[in-house]
């Protein structure tokens, strides 16, 4: 205990001298997301919370909400989760059996996470997409979340260098110049950022909500439209809090590839 204790004033120190913090992302990210004939029917989904970048992870506790919707159908598959660690950290996975052509959409809703070092609450509605044997309508599907990113682009079939665009919304209505924080899932640990500054960009969503971001490398790229929530939580101590809310969506880019 006083080494978790001792581990966080050092996060925190950290973060007040250097003046940067980290974005907090959470995870969903599948085996597969785009099955064809001759893969594997069963895509691997993995939900943990992180900073992606970075590498470091974080306690998930088991979401309270994880659903999927395929042709206007939602699944509750809560109780499918098994426990596994990621990052060293308490984590969540699904083995999923893909038996015909769509569009999944998987979503998760965390537990709200107190961050210390931010004094607020945290919770991501993250979601991603999963296309499978050449259907691909639905992907623009709006789940009507507290807080998400619904897709103007395909989010897959991508090459890198190709633009990802979305739509923020908040309370179902587009969120103004809301403030999305992109980070590169540095899973091989072989990116490396120049600064600090580097290891989260920040983007602003235009006056519709929209928001415009070009992925320089292959890989999974996660987004996160950050807003501050109309109520508060309280601590264990039983003071009230601010809520951060964030719409994440994580989407895959692919290499170029030659013949």
């Amino acid at each position: 205990m006083k080494q978790a204790i001792r581990i966080c004033m050092m996060i925190t120190l950290f973060f007040t001298l250097t003046g940067q913090a980290f974005g907090h992302f959470g995870m969903l990210i599948p085996s597969d997301n785009m099955v064809v004939q001759g893969d594997k029917r069963s895509v691997n989904l993995q939900l943990s919370f992180s900073h992606p970048m970075e590498m470091v992870g974080m306690e998930l506790v088991k979401p309270k909400v994880f659903n999927l919707v395929t042709a206007g159908n939602k699944h509750d598959l809560l109780d499918e989760l098994k426990p596994t660690r990621v990052m060293d950290h308490s984590a969540w996975h699904l083995d999923y059996q893909i038996k015909r052509p769509g569009v999944y959409v998987f979503y998760m809703e965390p537990q709200p996470y107190w961050e210390p070092a931010e004094d607020v609450f945290i919770i991501h509605y993250t979601k991603t997409v999963v296309t499978a044997f050449g259907d691909d309508e639905g992907w623009d599907e709006e789940l009507g979340l507290k807080t998400e990113i619904v897709p103007l682009s395909k989010p897959f079939g991508l090459y890198a260098g190709n633009v990802f665009q979305g739509i923020v919304k908040l309370n179902g209505k587009p969120a103004p110049f809301a403030e999305v924080e992109v980070e590169y899932y540095n899973k091989e640990k072989n990116a490396h950022a120049p600064t600090d500054y580097m290891v989260t960009q920040t983007i602003k969503a235009d006056q519709n909500g929209v928001f415009t971001y070009a992925a320089p490398k292959a890989g999974w790229w996660g987004f996160a439209a950050l807003n501050e929530a109309d109520f508060k939580l309280k601590t264990k101590s039983g003071e009230e809090k601010g809520v951060e809310l964030g719409a994440v969506l994580w989407v895959h880019f692919e290499k170029w590839q030659k013949k």
